[in-house]
């Protein structure tokens, strides 16, 4: 009982501590939120090379000049997606990022086929796999974020952060409510990948996420039910893949969490593995019906 009550407080400490440090990097100001997505994208990235690593041995042949740039390439991305917030008069920000990102990809390949010994085009598959996964969704984030300002009902809110909050607020939403729906009269199994998810819980979770999500936008913001109805769905059935996705990554590396930056809670992508699927959703959701 006692090792039982000290994992609970690590777990809880965790939590606590990784709540302050989203609420900061989220509501302080651009910068801010531009610095805790910055982290997730390296954390992410790191986390990926060790699974991959683990699924494909092989990959351990890369050199250290592809292992990073790789990720400096993603980075580049997501400094492209900032759309010049950041620029200065005297260095563009923006086409820096796009520039290091084009050279890049150029100069990584090129490395890997004229010094590595080892060779191999699936290597290189995995690396830009890696760009689709994590920095393409953290790019995309960073973009929702560089907007203006919009006024509800009830009071003014930076736009910016609408669609990044509702993302992660429905998906807080969609996996508690899914943990405890599931628990109580979880019996149908989602997926053999994740035995532990249900039927009832997934479906119970989305449509209370929805719920609460649609109701609170058309309150605090007088916002269109059936655009926030449509919205909340596609977050909370890609936050769920993603979580799949994730699961299947680490029993094909055969590890329990991806890693162990959150004592109890597991690593970057355990936390943010819906965040990613859900965030290419929401954008493209944004450009096509809400822009």
């Amino acid at each position: 009982m006692a090792l039982q009550l000290k994992t609970f407080k690590t777990r809880a400490l965790t939590a606590v501590v990784f709540a302050v440090i989203m609420l900061c990097g989220l509501f302080i100001d651009v910068w801010s939120f531009f610095l805790l997505f910055s982290i997730i994208h390296f954390g992410c990235w790191f986390e990926f090379q060790k699974l991959a690593l683990l699924i494909y041995p092989e990959y351990k042949y890369i050199s250290n000049f592809h292992k990073f740039a790789i990720m400096l390439a993603g980075f580049g991305f997501i400094l492209w997606m900032a759309n010049g917030v950041f620029n200065t008069k005297a260095i563009n920000v923006s086409s820096t990022g796009l520039y290091f990102l084009i050279i890049l990809l150029i100069t990584l390949p090129l490395n890997e086929f004229l010094f590595s010994r080892h060779f191999s085009f699936k290597n290189l598959f995995i690396s830009a796999a890696g760009l689709i996964y994590i920095s393409f969704p953290c790019a995309l984030m960073i973009n929702l974020r560089m907007q203006g300002v919009v006024s509800g009902s009830m009071f003014t809110l930076d736009f910016g952060l609408v669609i990044p909050l509702l993302i992660i607020i429905t998906i807080w939403i969609n996996d508690t409510m899914a943990y405890i729906i599931g628990s109580l009269i979880g019996k149908t199994p989602l997926s053999p990948i994740s035995p532990k998810k249900t039927w009832e819980g997934t479906i119970g979770g989305a449509l209370l996420a929805i719920i609460m999500v649609a109701v609170c936008g058309y309150i605090l913001f007088k916002a269109d039910i059936i655009q926030l109805i449509l919205l909340t769905l596609l977050i909370c059935v890609s936050g769920v893949s993603g979580d799949l996705f994730e699961s299947k990554l680490k029993r094909m590396a055969g590890v329990k969490d991806s890693g162990s930056f959150m004592p109890g809670h597991g690593g970057f992508l355990d936390r943010f593995d819906s965040l990613l699927f859900a965030t290419i959703i929401a954008w493209l959701y944004v450009q096509f019906f809400l822009n």
